[in-house]
């Protein structure tokens, strides 16, 4: 399998009284956040008592870096609407940050880009 695919559980494999809910999951947040990633170079998308959300924030911040921050429920709240995102994008955990609309990865992933050198890049072509 290609690093461009992901695995998708055959419909064979889903209950038939399920499969109209599994072949459209709700979708709510995917159209805003590819609307914020349409109007700014930076986006950081986290949920509300996730340390690494606020920590990637901080990293932005301390280079100068602009970015828009949109913030979904948190550990006890939202995780639904949020694993449509997660379904979308293919990444497990927050922040899912973008930069000029490519996702780069989370917290750790950024400070790797901050190191490199690239996130200046990126943001300055």
């Amino acid at each position: 399998m290609s690093p461009e695919s992901r695995p998708v559980l055959d419909v064979a494999h889903i209950h038939p009284a399920i499969r109209q809910g599994v072949a459209r999951p709700p979708r709510t947040l995917v159209p805003e956040v590819q609307a914020a990633m349409a109007a700014h170079k930076v986006v950081v998308v986290g949920m509300a008592h996730n340390p690494y959300c606020g920590k990637a924030c901080k990293a932005l911040d301390a280079q100068g870096v602009a970015y828009h921050a949109l913030t979904y429920g948190n550990y006890w709240s939202g995780w639904r609407e949020r694993n449509t995102l997660k379904m979308w994008t293919g990444w497990s955990t927050f922040p899912m940050v973008f930069v000029n609309g490519m996702l780069v990865g989370g917290f750790n992933d950024l400070n790797a880009l901050i190191a490199s050198g690239e996130l200046k890049q990126m943001v300055n072509p």
